[in-house]
């Protein structure tokens, strides 16, 4: 009992410091509590956890200017080069020296110096000065800081490894135990799989993927098996779930590092929503959108954050600490994509709102996914007929696939009657056709499941109603009444018209969902796509009702379905007619009106930088108003001399037979770098980075919250923010991932703590 009540104490230590560590380690050198008034006990882990992070440099933020004296003056990026140990603090807009802050020699008292590292510093007007005479010269508290900091991160200088270093041999054969595990926990996050295992004594059978599969790893390799285990030196495993954690934070961290590394200083795009876990914690997923240096649109996973809340303010703040902790800054924001709700959308107070006040440039765009769903959405709610299709087609498919039984039964029908018609030889075989099938449950939100249900209703028609006809002669009371009405309805015309109807308008719908949900896709692209829809609506509308109607007739006679004699029936045509123009209508109306997007100046500045049809789009005055409203981005010198650049860019493009046939804004960027007119024409390149980087779709951030139902599962719902934050962004940016190197996650997960072994950093 003793024993049990010690490990519970220690448990409750460890998750109190875990917790304690998460809310005192802050970014933001304005906003921490000074080192002196942690536990003199604690100390230590903080200081290592603030080595691991950095100091805080947000490059790229637009510092607020000061008026000192005649100027006005601001903090300067480049006061950052060849100064590891100065930091910017955002909140209070001040300098503090990072090392002094974390080993400021306590026999040494605060005089001027204190600026440093309680109030912060901010007096622009003599700074380089300043910061000499902080550093000051050998013996100074700075430089006493320097040593300490250096000799703290360098833990081959430390008292502890001096006692702990053996020879090389040791060494190089931690460094194979070490990389070993690694390769283990490579596999197991690219695969998305857990670690752990329900039971991981020795006596176990199966301990869990991590051991279970190490155990695999060194039987199938020798020279790993010496090294593993039992076998590892010094008797240290390194295979604690401690260990593993810190790996794959590791892992997590240096893939970020080198999303961001690539992102550089360059402009980017927030994407974002939010959406609960398995367990019932609401999480927001942040992604970010670039231009990459060979010209190609990037749409990059950055974390997942736990919230308390679905407010702005609460989103924000969470933003803008995420922003902090990477070096990013709200500056360098050209455009925002969320969903539609009001604590994204809200003129006022939504998310867009607070961003757009600390930065007018970020621009809005509702994702255009999202928007084309509501219009299908309406469509639905809005004509009498579809809805109560819409129902009925429900109906059918819960009823006739409801039950295994069913499902067999409607599975087995279907196989019978294709194996017939193959025989008869109506229909051919080969690779990926007439696989076996079942009619597939319309989903509320994705309604390019309708339309596969439609598609699956029509083709197993003969089978669908078969079991239904059964129901009706041997299934209970209810399921007989129900059965007899959805045939009585299937097998009328006015079904069948409507059935046909709505596939043909949801195919074209359907093929702009997944066309815009491209990482890739842009907005002036985006824009045509949604033009050209309108277009085949309404030349469905217009001329595509004989083609229908003979569709329609051809499908009623295979099936023996009754015929309305449009000759004789007057009044069934025109209504039929009626209904499925009013359909058509109601689309192509809201359309018009949810993609008002697409006819703002903006975006039609943008379009103008079309490269289809050898750029007959171009319009010179429209894209030099274009550079007016980034005036931000363009100086006034570049704005004026913008229309000359224009000019002569398109002339030069129009007699280039490289740039023949690109019909694409994307495909124009990466062919500008390649023929390096990026550097000829620098003004036009960036134009055309800002057209890009406007996003179409939050499809990335969608597939991040179904990526979180693979790593996070009913048998994982414990599994913590951290810890699936990391395996996610490795499982999701997984080609990033596999070009990090094990030395770099293996120097950082050795620097997070002291080891009982040391490892040298491989040059």
């Amino acid at each position: 009992m003793k024993g049990e009540s010690l490990r519970k104490k220690a448990a409750q230590q460890r998750e109190h410091q875990k917790s304690t560590s998460e809310v005192e380690i802050v970014a933001d050198p304005g906003l921490r509590k000074l080192i002196e008034e942690y536990d003199v006990g604690a100390r230590d882990r903080i200081q290592k956890e603030y080595v691991a992070i950095g100091p805080c440099q947000p490059r790229g933020h637009n510092f607020p200017r000061k008026k000192m004296g005649k100027d006005n003056r601001c903090f300067r990026e480049v006061w950052f080069k060849d100064r590891d140990w100065l930091e910017y603090s955002v909140s209070k807009d001040a300098a503090f020296c990072f090392w002094c802050y974390l080993f400021r020699p306590s026999n040494i008292g605060f005089g001027g110096d204190d600026v440093f590292t309680r109030s912060g510093f901010i007096n622009w007007k003599k700074t380089i000065e300043k910061f000499n005479e902080h550093v000051g010269g050998v013996g100074s508290a700075h430089n006493e800081a320097r040593i300490q900091f250096e000799g703290f991160k360098n833990q081959r200088q430390s008292v502890e490894y001096s006692f702990s270093s053996g020879k090389h041999e040791l060494e190089v054969a931690y460094r194979k135990c070490l990389t070993s595990i690694l390769k283990v926990i490579r596999f197991l996050l690219l695969q998305g799989l857990p670690f752990r295992g329900h039971d991981e004594s020795s006596t176990s059978s199966n301990r869990g993927n991590f051991l279970e599969l190490l155990k695999w790893y060194s039987s199938e390799c020798p020279e790993v098996a010496v090294v593993v285990g039992m076998n590892a030196p010094g008797n240290n495993q390194m295979i604690a779930p401690k260990i593993q954690k810190q790996l794959v934070n590791a892992c997590a961290v240096e893939t970020t590092n080198a999303i961001l590394a690539d992102l550089g200083d360059r402009w980017f795009t927030l994407l974002l929503d939010e959406a609960h876990d398995c367990s019932v914690k609401e999480q927001m997923t942040v992604v970010i959108r670039y231009v990459n240096k060979h010209g190609e649109v990037i749409e990059r996973f950055m974390a997942v954050v736990h919230v308390a809340t679905t407010t702005a303010a609460c989103l924000k703040e969470a933003i803008d600490s995420l922003f902090a902790k990477y070096g990013l800054s709200v500056a360098r924001l050209r455009s925002q994509g969320y969903d539609g709700a009001s604590n994204m959308s809200g003129e006022f107070n939504g998310l867009k709102s607070l961003i757009m006040k600390e930065n007018p440039y970020a621009l809005y765009v509702h994702c255009f996914a999202h928007q084309l769903q509501l219009v299908v959405v309406v469509v639905a709610q809005a004509n009498q007929y579809v809805c109560d299709f819409m129902w009925i087609v429900g109906s059918i498919v819960n009823t006739s696939a409801s039950s295994c039984k069913r499902a067999d039964k409607l599975r087995q029908l279907e196989h019978d009657r294709k194996v017939k018609l193959l025989e008869r030889g109506e229909i051919s075989s080969g690779r990926g056709l007439n696989q076996e099938t079942s009619l597939a449950r319309p989903g509320d939100t994705r309604w390019g499941s309708h339309h596969s249900t439609l598609c699956r209703i029509e083709q197993m028609w003969p089978s669908v109603i078969e079991v239904l006809q059964n129901l009706i002669d041997d299934g209970d009371r209810s399921s007989k009444g129900l059965s007899r009405t959805l045939v009585e309805r299937m097998e009328r015309y006015e079904f069948v018209f409507i059935l046909l109807l709505m596939k043909r308008i949801l195919a074209i719908t359907n093929h702009l969902s997944t066309v815009l949900q491209e990482k890739d896709q842009n907005i002036v692209n985006a824009m045509r796509l949604i033009n050209n829809v309108k277009c085949k609506l309404q030349k469905l509308r217009d001329s595509g009702w004989d083609i229908l109607l003979k569709d329609v007739k051809k499908f009623c006679n295979t099936h023996s379905i009754e015929i309305i004699n449009m000759t004789d029936n007057i009044n069934s045509r025109s209504r039929l007619k009626r209904d499925g123009k009013n359909v058509i209508d109601i689309i192509l109306q809201e359309m018009d009106s949810r993609f008002s997007e697409t006819t703002t100046d903006l975006l039609i500045y943008m379009s103008c930088l079309d490269p289809r049809n050898s750029f007959s789009r171009f319009d010179l005055q429209k894209l030099v108003r274009l550079a007016h409203f980034y005036e931000d981005d363009f100086s006034w010198n570049e704005r004026m001399l913008v229309e000359q650049e224009l000019e002569t860019y398109i002339d030069d493009v129009r007699s280039d037979e490289r740039f023949e046939g690109i019909s694409d804004l994307g495909a124009l960027a990466k062919k500008m770098i390649e023929t390096m007119k990026n550097r000829v024409f620098p003004l036009v390149y960036r134009m055309i980075e800002l057209a890009l980087l406007l996003p179409v779709a939050t499809a990335t951030v969608e597939r991040v919250f179904s990526t979180m139902n693979i790593v996070k599962i009913d048998l994982r719902n414990r599994i913590g923010d951290e810890w699936m934050n990391d395996s996610l962004i490795v499982y999701i940016e997984n080609d990033v991932f596999n070009t990090v190197d094990n030395e770099p996650i293996l120097q950082r997960f050795q620097n997070m703590e002291s080891r009982r072994m040391q490892l040298s950093r491989i040059r």
